[in-house]
């Protein structure tokens, strides 16, 4: 009878383990928790995610695009069947090829806060429908969006730029074909650049500025070689955890309501640390010897009148249905107002 309740304890014990799902999950940067809110979100979701499947999934990190580029990590995660146990933390470069309609969420100065911003991206219409799009044509799972950096500031060397009437003769780097138009809208030029050779591109002249979170531009050591800086809310700075959509549904739906709310509950670590330290890193760009200014309402509005059809005009372009564009600005407009 012992021999008999060994066997079947080692049997349970067997069944357990074998249950056990391990998800690797990517993202750029480093693995330093202070310096990198990626790392930071991926630690904080683990945690959450592991004790509240008691353990049933676990995961691996793999930072510093250890499992390849941005676009390379997008078709892994899209591969089908269980032997692609992965996630990634993704951005509009990756997302934007599969799902252009995202770029609805980006229209320049959309927000007039971190609340509205919040509130859009947790529970507007637009969002609802844009997950059940990306899950019907890619088959991957967006678990959630991931506040990366505050909002995107203009930065630059040359002079201080309080409206768009500042802009003409000032070259910029540009992330994407977005911001390409955003600047163009004002008068200005934009160039694609990467990210580990902006710093080089603004000291030696090739761009005059570029635009990022407070975050990023100290992250960089931009204050070497950029003197001004507008903090014009721009763009909401998010990214995007998503999950190999046949390895979400082989879970059991405790385990993917674990994921959604230890994803939730990370991001909401990740928001209050971010926004709590915004104000900190623009004054660190201030004593690192850069002028910051903040434009007024009417500056704002300007921006918004200016940088706004532009960017709607290039996004029709490419969008097959307006819908995405009328519901994001309906949303965002809702959401704007329920927080003055």
């Amino acid at each position: 009878m012992r021999k008999l309740l060994l066997l079947v304890v080692l049997v349970l014990s067997c069944q357990v383990a074998c249950a056990e799902t391990v998800i690797k999950i990517s993202h750029q940067g480093p693995a330093n928790l202070e310096t990198n809110i990626q790392h930071y979100f991926v630690n904080e979701f683990i945690t959450r995610a592991q004790a509240k499947t008691n353990g049933s999934v676990t995961f691996e990190v793999y930072p510093d695009e250890q499992l390849g580029s941005e676009e390379q990590r997008m078709e892994l995660i899209m591969k089908s069947g269980l032997n692609q146990p992965v996630a990634d933390i993704s951005s509009f470069n990756a997302l934007g090829t599969v799902l252009p309609e995202l770029y609805a969420s980006a229209i320049p100065f959309m927000f007039h806060s971190y609340e509205a911003a919040h509130i859009f991206f947790d529970t507007s219409e637009y969002m609802a429908k844009l997950k059940a799009l990306f899950r019907e044509r890619t088959g991957c799972v967006m678990l959630e969006v991931v506040e990366e950096g505050g909002f995107l500031a203009f930065t630059n060397s040359k002079r201080e730029i309080h409206s768009p009437k500042d802009f003409p003769g000032l070259k910029f780097r540009a992330m994407d074909e977005g911001q390409i138009t955003i600047f163009n809208a004002f008068g200005a030029s934009g160039t694609p650049i990467p990210w580990g050779e902006l710093y080089m591109a603004l000291k030696t002249g090739v761009v005059d500025g570029q635009m990022n979170p407070a975050f990023y531009v100290l992250l960089g050591s931009l204050p070497e070689v950029q003197k001004f800086m507008t903090l014009a809310n721009i763009q909401y700075s998010d990214q995007f955890l998503i999950i190999n959509g046949d390895l979400y549904d082989s879970l059991t739906d405790s385990e993917r309501s674990a994921l959604v709310e230890a994803a939730r509950e990370a991001n909401a670590l990740t928001r209050t640390r971010i926004e709590a330290q915004d104000s900190e890193q623009v004054e660190e760009c201030r004593k690192r010897g850069m002028q910051v200014y903040s434009p007024n309402a009417e500056e704002m509005r300007e921006f918004r009148e200016v940088g706004q059809p532009k960017y709607i005009e290039w996004l029709k372009g490419r969008l097959s249905d307006s819908q995405w564009l009328d519901m994001a600005l309906r949303d965002s407009a809702e959401a704007n107002a329920k927080v003055q």
